[in-house]
């Protein structure tokens, strides 16, 4: 289990984390939400032991995350292989950074390439395949050595259809085996179809976490969808959309593809709309609940999401980015000799 307890970072004036809080549960799918700028790599970074938080504390199974051996694997939104060099050799080469004897790392990269559907690319120069492939690529890398979490960050970002499907099959597998898989995503209907909990963050600091189902629950039951056969094939003695709005109760009754998005007064009601459709001889096909998705949830509490934002809250980590290239090309001559 992964504990954030009042975790606070700061980058000279800047308060890009602010007394955070969250709770991962062992073996789900957890969606860390936010805008551009909320926090949200600071804290990836704080969890992969990138750098300390200046309070509060991240934990593994209650160990502090700077102290845990907890094997983590990660996909960067901002990819981290090098386009010049082969697929084969660069999954071998993290492999053993990871820790692993070539042998080994050997065996590891041409099964995780086989996973991924990509054993084609093997002996290619990165630089020569589609940016899907490179996705499948990048997301093998952080499967390499059966991580305990995979931090995955924007990873269906540029995927066509037939890609995306191999990485969430991939992504699926790894939950289902046990793995714990943090999602930190734009793409709302992605993280709503694995997710089971989420968190929403913004200016560094919790604004909605739980249950996604439970959320969703939580939201007023008013809002229905009604399709029925009669209305379908044009029979039903009555406009369908008339005779739902001569009811009292009715606010709205809106179409949407086959049937109508009704709205009510009281949530209460749905049972006297079933009756009152079923006194009208409707041959009733689909009545539901309507429940808003996960991108409306978003939008209320955080604001709609721009891709053009700048990321301001984390703009002062720039200069680590020069350290940590150092730190690893000099690991990478390590593993070399």
């Amino acid at each position: 289990m992964i504990e954030v307890k009042h975790l606070t970072k700061c980058f000279g004036e800047k308060r890009a984390v602010d007394d955070l809080s969250f709770t991962v549960k062992e073996g789900v799918a957890y969606g860390f939400l936010g805008r551009n700028g909320a926090g949200k790599t600071t804290t990836i970074r704080i969890l992969m032991n990138v750098f300390r938080e200046d309070s509060g504390e991240a934990l593994f199974d209650g160990i502090p995350a700077h102290k845990e051996s907890k094997k983590i694997g990660y996909l960067p939104e901002e990819r981290g292989l090098y386009s010049k060099r082969g697929v084969f050799e660069q999954l071998v080469y993290f492999g053993m950074l990871k820790g692993m004897e070539r042998g080994f790392a050997e065996s590891e990269a041409k099964a995780k390439l086989e996973e991924m559907e990509a054993s084609e690319y093997t002996h290619k120069k990165l630089e020569t395949l589609s940016k899907g492939n490179q996705q499948k690529i990048q997301l093998a890398a952080a499967m390499l050595g059966d991580p305990d979490v995979i931090i995955l960050d924007e990873p269906f970002s540029g995927l066509d259809p037939i890609n995306a499907q191999v990485l969430k099959n991939a992504v699926r597998r790894q939950v289902d085996e046990g793995r714990t898989v943090i999602f930190s995503s734009h793409q709302m209907a992605q993280v709503e179809e694995f997710c089971d909990d989420i968190c929403i963050i913004d200016k560094g600091h919790s604004i909605l976490e739980g249950n996604l189902a439970d959320i969703k629950r939580s939201y007023p039951r008013d809002l229905l969808y009604v399709e029925t056969e009669d209305a379908r094939n044009g029979s039903f003695g009555k406009p369908i959309d008339s005779m739902l709005l001569g009811q009292p109760y009715v606010i709205e009754a809106t179409p949407k593809g086959s049937g109508f998005v009704v709205k009510l007064d009281d949530p209460a009601r749905r049972s006297q709309l079933l009756r009152t459709l079923e006194e009208a001889d409707a041959r009733i096909d689909s009545f539901y609940v309507v429940e808003p998705t996960l991108e409306q949830i978003f939008v209320e509490k955080a604001g709609a999401v721009d891709p053009a934002e700048e990321k301001p809250a984390e703009a002062a980590d720039e200069g680590k980015k020069h350290w940590r290239r150092a730190m690893f090309e000099k690991l990478g001559r390590r593993a070399e000799k």
